[in-house]
């Protein structure tokens, strides 16, 4: 027999559908002030949909490929076998990851598992590898992506001027989720990839604090997004400037 639920609303909600919808409030929040404006207002802008819609397809494919590879490389099997060893962007997104990209330029993929017990090399080290291999693919490509800008002036005469300026606004905000990406992937938080890199270095006396970040994780990064935005902002302009002034 159906039971009319105790509660109403915020109430009504369990503890962890509670905190998914704080995270995807605080993701929006953290979009709009990166990138300003409201996030309806950024889906009217199409170098902006073009952009998410690249990192959808392209970005995150190569961001879980990269990891896939590097596990493989090493001697793990586990991302081959799961069909996870592709760029085909059908294995890897996910679509809420997918969404918060095009409202927020925050946003992920499926995660790819592998087995640190099958690699050939220390446990320690490859996770490190592994972990780093998905992030500084987003680096590389924001990297890629400006040096592109530097045939434009060359172009200028040949393309229409209206084709050069979304070209232009299409990069600098594939560029800006890259950058972001690479940033907040790295941040020593579980589940993200910088959180792995910091067990990976940790002594084993510290299990006590792996099993509370990993138990606490969702809601550190909500109290780093809502009480200390500067800890991804900050980084994340810093880099971009010097991708620019150092390849351009």
């Amino acid at each position: 027999m159906y039971r009319r639920p105790s509660g109403y609303g915020w109430n009504a909600l369990t503890q962890n559908q509670k905190i998914g919808v704080i995270l995807v409030a605080a993701f929006i929040l953290l979009g709009m002030a990166l990138v300003g404006g409201s996030p309806l207002g950024r889906l009217g802008n199409p170098s902006w949909i073009l952009a998410a819609a690249a990192i959808v397809f392209i970005a995150f494919p190569i961001h879980e490929m990269a990891h896939a590879a590097t596990a493989v490389a090493l001697g793990d099997p586990t991302p081959r076998t799961q069909g996870r060893f592709t760029f085909n962007p059908l294995a890897h997104i996910d679509p809420m990851g997918a969404i918060f990209i095009f409202l927020t330029g925050f946003g992920w993929a499926k995660p790819v598992s592998w087995n640190p017990r099958n690699i050939n090399i220390d446990v320690r080290l490859g996770s490190i590898l592994v972990s780093l291999a998905g992030p500084m693919s987003n680096l590389l490509l924001a990297a890629l992506l400006i040096l592109s800008l530097r045939v434009l002036p060359s172009l200028s005469g040949v393309l229409p001027s209206f084709f050069v300026s979304f070209y232009i606004d299409f990069v600098q905000s594939f560029i800006f989720i890259n950058v972001l990406l690479f940033v907040f992937n790295l941040l020593p938080i579980p589940p993200l990839d910088g959180s792995h890199i910091l067990f990976a270095l940790l002594p084993g006396n510290f299990y006590d604090l792996q099993v509370m970040l990993s138990r606490y994780g969702f809601l550190l990064l909500i109290l780093v997004i809502f009480m200390a935005p500067g800890v991804i902002v900050g980084p994340v302009r810093q880099i971009t400037e010097t991708l620019f002034n150092i390849l351009l």
